[in-house]
């Protein structure tokens, strides 16, 4: 190798000149003090530099030599072999990858190199003086360029493809493509070029060699069959020759459906059974037909194209399992019709033109549904019943019948009975055997013009099995009722009212309804008619005008006028009531608007009824009572006492505000002793005291005897009378004048109890009853002799 180097070196050397030119400078500047040679005509000669067109050095990768790889030969002419020249390398790997003898130029890579990791290094070299440093070259740079070899394998840009391809597709259809690199020079010989080859998946698939391209190499193949298949590639370098380097990589491929499989059903005939009792809408069975299709190609749709149950079943699809779900449509009736046979046909719902060739997209099968008996409950023969009956029907009177029957085969007898719930009253019941409904008790359309029953079917055999109807009865109107007035009716006249004057008009009502209309009669009583002041005038649409019969009315003579008036109907049996007008007379003007009435009238022409005047009257009566109330407990108010100090502890006027007896209490506290003192009776017992005739006192050894003389008073309140006679600022003689005055003491002595603790023994109070009505309880609290054991 380092021959061949060194060969080709110097080859290129001797073509080009002179190597000791290798590092002239490539602007053609003379080298710094070289010595010129003088021409002929005494000029100096100098010698031009001549440069080199190569830069180029080339290296191959991956050497495996134990020695350094030699790389080239750096030679100046300025070296003249006295090792005074020293060679100088810089530039990449300068030092470390690359080296130089720095004494012969020899340069040599110390590592094994490698392209793919850099393709070329540039360097630059100098020849310096070894002793002054000094350059003798200008610096020239070159390139060391690597040799590429195949020493890297092809890699693809994924571990694992995944495709898909329809299946049933032609041949050489698109599937995907595969796409191989190499890291080696594509420019340096055939180590990058690439060849593609199939190495799993055949006959089914191929590859394009140079594009990589996979593709369907078989026809029809079938979903249903073979669904995924895996295909291995290899990319192949120097051009798929021997000693090339592969690499390869998996392809999963899929064959996606298409619907190229009609639905199947997997037998002919399915059976099913039901209960008569099925509810519309309930499910009956699920019949699912077959397809080897997947996905929305095996999307089917259900429906039954014929047979006796066309009208009584139908047929729906469930999205979700693909089945065909039997309802009932109708009610089932297992005594009309016991089995049905229907016709479903399938078919997909997406189908592909492409595959029609293949046969009819679609099947049918034949179902058979059995209704199964059951015990079913009474059926009447309407949904509900309306019947009629008149108000004045009897007791007893049939109206009409309700009737039911078993649907079973058994065909029980049948039970009537009605739902209390419905008839509160009791106006009606239903004979049990055949259904007629009849009345208990009297009917009054007015109160209830329609009753609604509920009729109550039960089966003898099972009385669990009841059904019940609605009946509505409908109570006829019979004229048993009289019109009346409208309304109440109370009007005027003007006391200058003229005659044949319209004053009132008058409506009437009546609670019955006949068909063609109420038709009503209007006439003056006939107990009224002698010498009448009012007339009826019937306007013949139900109403009529109250006219008065002569000119001029005296609220003096009579301010009221009652006029009857008989209303009548027009059916039959006729019925009519006499109704009463009331007529005021009043005051008017010209005009005839009422100025001046009586109170009654006046009264009811504000509007106040009769229930408003009692209430007027019994907030006034309160009113009263309660002002009444209030002056009485104002009497009652008590005065303060004179002594009010609780301090004081000896004896004090007690002041009792006592009223005598009335008028006719003349003995009790006699006014006239205060007026005239001298004419005072003595003998005149007074009547709140008790006579001593009837009551004798009772003596008692400790009672002292006191004088009853009250001739202190008399000399006391005469002093005073004096006294104010004399004073003429005195108030006047009839003025009521107040003396305090207290007495030398009390009959009774002391009431107090503070001295009651220095007795020995029980305080006798009979000596109470002495002394008047006033201590009669007193006496009676105290009196007896087991009053105080007993208290």
């Amino acid at each position: 190798m380092r021959t061949h180097f060194l060969l080709l070196l110097w080859a290129m050397l001797c073509h080009h000149g002179d190597a000791r030119a290798f590092f002239r400078r490539a602007t053609g500047d003379a080298l710094k003090g070289t010595t010129g040679t003088a021409a002929g005509d005494g000029a100096v000669l100098r010698r031009s530099k001549r440069g080199w067109m190569w830069n180029h050095f080339f290296l191959l990768e991956e050497y495996t030599g134990t020695d350094y790889q030699y790389v080239g030969k750096l030679h100046s002419d300025q070296d003249r072999g006295d090792g005074s020249v020293k060679y100088v390398l810089s530039g990449d790997g300068a030092g470390s990858l690359f080296l130089i003898d720095e004494n012969s130029g020899d340069i040599h890579a110390t590592k094994r190199l490698d392209r793919e990791e850099k393709a070329y290094y540039t360097l630059r070299a100098q020849a310096v003086n070894k002793f002054t440093n000094r350059p003798l070259e200008p610096e020239s740079e070159f390139i060391i360029k690597i040799h590429d070899i195949n020493d890297n394998e092809p890699k693809f840009t994924k571990d694992v493809y995944s495709a898909s391809v329809p299946e049933m597709a032609e041949v050489g259809t698109y599937v995907v493509q595969v796409t191989a690199t190499d890291a080696d020079d594509p420019t340096y010989g055939n180590s990058a070029r690439l060849v593609y080859s199939i190495l799993q998946g055949q006959p089914y698939f191929s590859v394009d060699p140079e594009t990589g391209i996979i593709k369907t190499a078989l026809a029809n193949m079938n979903r249903e069959n073979r669904e995924h298949f895996q295909v291995v590639i290899q990319a192949k370098d120097m051009a798929g020759q021997m000693g090339g380097l592969s690499g390869t990589t998996t392809v999963n491929i899929t064959l996606s459906d298409v619907n190229d499989n009609p639905p199947r059903f997997p037998q002919g005939v399915y059976q099913f059974s039901t209960p008569e009792s099925t509810e519309p809408g309930s499910p009956v069975g699920r019949i699912k037909a077959t397809d080897a299709d997947i996905g929305i190609n095996a999307e089917m749709d259900y429906a039954i194209i014929s047979g006796d149950g066309v009208d009584t079943f139908d047929i729906v699809t469930d999205s979700t399992t693909q089945e065909g779900v039997i309802t009932v449509k109708k009610p089932l009736n297992y005594e009309r019709k016991a089995t049905y046979v229907l016709k479903i046909q399938v078919e997909n719902t997406n189908k592909d033109l492409r595959f029609s060739s293949l046969g009819p997209f679609k099947d049918t099968a034949t179902v058979k549904i059995a209704v199964e008996d059951v015990d079913e409950p009474p059926v009447f023969e309407q949904d509900s019943y309306t019947m009629e009956v008149k108000e004045d029907a009897a007791i007893g009177t049939a109206i009409a019948s309700v009737s039911a029957a078993d649907p079973d085969t058994s065909r029980s007898l049948i039970r009537y009975s009605i739902d209390r719930r419905t008839d509160m009253d009791r106006l009606f019941n239903v004979n049990p055997g055949n259904g007629t409904i009849f009345t208990l008790k009297p009917l009054d359309r007015e109160e209830a013009a329609w009753h609604n029953l509920s009729v109550i079917a039960t089966e003898f055999t099972n009385p669990r099995q009841t059904s019940s109807v609605r009946v509505y009865i409908k109570v006829l109107d019979v004229n048993d009722n009289a019109p009346t007035f409208a309304t109440v009716y109370e009007t005027f006249v003007c006391e200058n009212a003229k005659p044949a004057q319209r004053i009132q008009t008058v409506s009437a009502s009546d609670v019955d309804e006949p068909k063609g209309g109420h038709r009503f009669y209007f006439s003056l009583a006939p107990e009224a008619s002698v010498k009448a002041n009012f007339t009826v005038k019937d306007n013949r649409d139900n109403t009529a005008g109250i006219l008065t019969r002569r000119s001029g009315f005296s609220r003096l003579q009579k301010s009221t006028y009652l006029v009857p008036v008989v209303i009548s109907d027009g059916e039959h049996p006729v019925q009519s009531s006499t109704n009463t007008l009331t007529v005021r007379v009043c005051s008017c003007d010209r005009d005839g608007n009422m100025k001046v009435c009586n109170a009654e009238a006046y009264t009811l022409s504000a509007g106040l009824s009769t229930g408003a005047l009692v209430a007027i009257l019994l907030c006034v009566i309160i009113l009263l009572m309660i002002v009444v109330l209030f002056a009485a407990l104002r009497r009652q108010k008590k005065k303060e006492p004179l002594i009010i100090s609780k301090e004081d502890v000896r004896d004090n006027v007690v002041s009792y505000n006592d009223e005598g007896g009335g008028e006719e209490d003349t003995q009790a506290f006699d006014i006239g002793t205060l007026r005239n003192p001298e004419a005072v009776d003595d003998s005149k017992q007074r009547r709140d005291i008790i006579p001593e005739s009837l009551y004798p006192p009772v003596r008692r050894a400790p009672a002292i005897a006191q004088s009853r003389d009250n001739a202190d008073v008399r000399d006391f309140i005469n002093q005073r009378l004096q006294e104010n006679d004399a004073d003429p600022t005195a108030p006047p003689y009839d003025s009521l004048a107040t003396y305090a005055y207290e007495g030398n003491g009390s009959v009774a002595e002391s009431l107090s109890s503070l001295d009651s603790v220095t007795t020995d023994g029980d305080q006798d109070y009979n000596y109470l009853s002495d002394w008047g009505p006033r201590f009669k309880k007193l006496a009676d609290m105290y009196g007896g002799e087991d009053s105080d054991r007993d208290s």
